[in-house]
């Protein structure tokens, strides 16, 4: 019986290999921009065409390569970053398997152009399915230029499984976006179909976030700042009313590098319990830095998740710089001490006598002095008695001014609720001069309500 144990050729390896490294156009922006971030970059250009799919340039101003180096990059397992197993608990770079341009290679047409600042011509490689089909020396600038096209062409099956370029795109602008945000240091420029997608310059943390995610967000954040033995950690965290059902941005980063880690990710959400309403999740960029020798990044192909030697410790300090930032907004409004016209404090000095605040009465003010000459004005007396006698009686003493014209008085001054005969024997009179002058005519005069006057004429009823 013939053995059946053989070994796999390269290509077959290297396709393997890209399987766990290379899952989508996404992967491949991500292992060539952490390349030219390893290389010293301080400028990163992407230019894309359908997606990913035809096109995938990443274009740096690092250090570039040699010939030599150029050459034996695109073989599997070679690397400069690490030069023993010792090496992989103390790393200080972004990429170290030595895997990501040989899985690249292996499914897809790669050109090469670099040159180092020292040489006064570069170098160009053209790999296909990984194979070199050329190499010789041109013009370029210094750095690396990486161009990968047609992504998946000899792996029809993986090819076909692709999304459409929408959702392609979508974890492509995923992926830039958490490469941008840990590398302010950097410029960075994205183009899609010639059309440009994100021109962000070098800067800081915070103005990098606007420039991902817009202005709207520059007042909901709240500065992390906390330094301990184990663990710095910085970064921004969301005010409670920023708070989303779906699409939040969270972002943690270790050592210059994104990860998942879901036990963090709960010491920051308890951290907002009874802030925010349930089934909402807050906005956090977190960056930790630790000692490279306290972490281990080797335990996915992708790289994002990470193991921590002090997770406990990390997650009582984490939950307590959150808090104490939540704490600042709550308690503790802004103030701005350099602003204009602030009124000036004064500040007490020891040993000066301070004379508490006196409060003067003038015992002789009355409200109702008129003013000018300072004499009182003397309130009138009223009898009061005299006034409620006056509601008592069914009839009042009154005096009636005749008019100058028909002689009829000018004001009436009637009892309520009764009617009297102004003729009637026995009775007082109201009107003596009026009833007089009605009385000669030989009217009968009558009064109503003690309001009206009622007596006949030759025209009929005469109401006064």
């Amino acid at each position: 019986m013939s053995d059946i144990i053989h070994l796999l050729p390269d290509s077959v390896a290297n396709q393997i290999a890209a399987g766990e490294v290379i899952q989508r156009p996404a992967s491949v922006i991500k292992e060539l921009v952490e390349n030219a971030v390893d290389a010293g970059a301080t400028s990163i250009q992407i230019i894309l065409k359908d997606a990913g799919r035809t096109l995938i340039q990443v274009i740096d101003d690092g250090k570039g390569m040699s010939p030599t180096d150029a050459r034996l990059a695109f073989e599997r397992h070679s690397t400069s970053k690490i030069r023993s197993a010792d090496d992989l608990f103390s790393l200080r770079t972004m990429g170290f398997r030595g895997e990501a341009l040989a899985s690249i290679a292996a499914i897809s047409q790669v050109e090469l152009r670099t040159r180092r600042v020292d040489d006064e011509v570069g170098t160009c490689i053209r790999m296909s399915a990984s194979q070199c089909e050329g190499q010789e020396a041109i013009s370029t600038p210094v750095g690396s230029n990486f161009a990968v096209k047609n992504i998946f062409f000899n792996v029809p099956a993986r090819r076909k499984f692709l999304k459409s370029n929408q959702v392609e795109l979508s974890n492509i602008l995923n992926e830039f976006e958490r490469m941008a945000l840990i590398n302010t240091q950097i410029s960075f420029i994205l183009v899609h179909n010639d059309s440009e997608l994100y021109n962000l310059p070098a800067t800081n943390l915070r103005q990098r976030i606007v420039a991902l995610f817009g202005k709207s967000l520059n007042q909901q954040l709240l500065s992390l700042g906390t330094e301990t033995s184990l663990v710095k950690i910085s970064g921004y965290v969301g005010r409670p009313e920023a708070a989303r059902k779906r699409g939040a941005l969270q972002y943690f980063f270790v050592n210059g590098r994104y990860m998942r880690h879901p036990y963090f990710h709960k010491a920051v959400t308890i951290c907002y319990e009874h802030l925010i309403p349930v089934g909402e999740m807050p906005n956090y960029f977190i960056n930790l830095t630790v000692d490279p020798e306290t972490i281990d990044v080797n335990i996915h192909p992708t790289k994002t998740e990470i193991k921590f030697e002090n997770e406990q410790p990390i997650w009582q300090i984490l939950s307590a710089s959150v808090k104490e930032a939540l704490g600042k907004f709550s308690t503790a409004p802004s103030i701005d001490f350099d602003m204009e016209d602030a009124p000036e404090i004064p500040t007490s000095k020891p040993g000066t006598h301070v004379l508490p605040p006196t409060v003067h009465v003038d015992t002789t003010y009355n409200p109702f002095r008129a003013g000018g000459g300072g004499s009182s004005v003397k309130r009138p007396n009223y009898d009061w008695q005299q006034l409620y006698s006056s509601f008592n009686n069914t009839k009042e003493d009154s005096t009636v001014q005749p008019d100058s014209d028909n002689d009829f008085p000018s004001k009436l001054d009637f009892s309520d609720g009764y009617v009297s005969n102004f003729s009637s024997e026995g009775e007082q009179s109201v009107f003596p001069e009026f009833e007089s002058k009605l009385n000669q005519s030989g009217r009968t005069v009558l009064q109503l309500k003690g309001k009206y006057i009622m007596t006949s004429s030759a025209e009929g009823l005469m109401v006064i």
